[in-house]
C-alpha cells in the first residue's frame, strides 16, 4: 500500500518524486487521477475512496505524471488537458472548479474567491466555508490550492506546508512581494 486508504473501494496509486517539493503520491481509480497528495500530508489518510493497492504501471498515471514533469520543468500545463475528478461535496466541487481558474503564476484570496464562487453560485458565501473547501482538495497542484492567500496576503493555510506553497508559487514566477510570509518561512 502506497499509505492510508479506508473500508470500501480500491483505488490505486503510485508516487511521484519531485527535487523541489518531494514525493507525492497519486491515486486512481484505475480510469482517471482522483488524488495527488504531498508526503505528511494530512489528507492523504482519508482522501482515497478505500484501500490503496499500488500500480506503478497503470496507464492513468502516464498522464497526471506527464503533467507533473512538465510541470515542476517550468512549463504551464493546462490541468483542463488531463483526466481528474475529485470527490467531495457540490459546494467542494464548485470550490474546486474555481481554483483551475486561477491562472499560473497568480494568487487569489479567499475572500475574493469566495465572492466570484458566490456570483457564480447566485448567493453569498463566506471565505471560511470557501477555506474549508480548499483545504481539502484531494488533487493538490492540478487543481491549484497553493495559489490561495489570506485576505491580506498572509501565506496560510496549506496542507503540504507554508515551504511547499512558497516553492510553489517561485516556480509559478509569482509576485511574492506584497505577500505576508509568517515566520520561520523562507522565500
Amino acid at each position: 500500500m502506497c499509505a492510508g486508504g479506508g473500508m470500501g473501494q480500491t483505488s490505486f496509486c503510485t508516487t511521484f518524486e519531485t527535487e523541489l517539493i518531494g514525493r507525492l503520491t497519486l491515486a486512481s481509480d484505475g480510469e482517471v487521477l482522483t488524488g495527488c497528495w504531498f508526503e505528511h500530508d494530512r489528507n492523504l489518510e482519508h482522501g482515497a475512496a478505500g484501500e490503496l493497492v499500488r500500480d506503478d504501471a497503470l496507464a492513468a498515471f502516464a498522464p497526471a505524471r506527464d503533467w507533473l514533469a512538465r510541470y515542476f520543468a517550468g512549463e504551464k500545463p493546462a490541468s483542463s488537458g488531463l483526466a481528474h475528478r475529485a470527490d467531495g461535496t457540490e459546494f467542494q466541487r464548485a470550490v474546486w472548479a474555481e481554483l483551475e481558474r486561477v491562472p499560473y503564476g497568480c494568487v487569489i484570496s479567499y475572500g475574493a474567491l469566495a465572492r466570484r464562487l458566490g456570483e457564480r453560485l447566485g448567493r453569498q458565501t463566506s471565505a471560511r466555508a470557501v477555506g474549508g473547501a480548499v483545504g481539502h482538495n484531494p488533487i493538490s497542484l492540478l487543481i491549484p490550492c497553493h495559489r490561495v492567500v489570506g485576505t491580506n496576503g498572509s501565506l496560510t493555510g496549506y496542507a503540504g506546508g507554508i515551504d511547499k506553497k512558497i516553492a510553489l508559487l517561485t516556480l509559478e514566477n509569482a509576485d511574492l512581494s506584497r505577500l505576508f510570509v509568517p515566520k520561520g518561512s523562507t522565500i
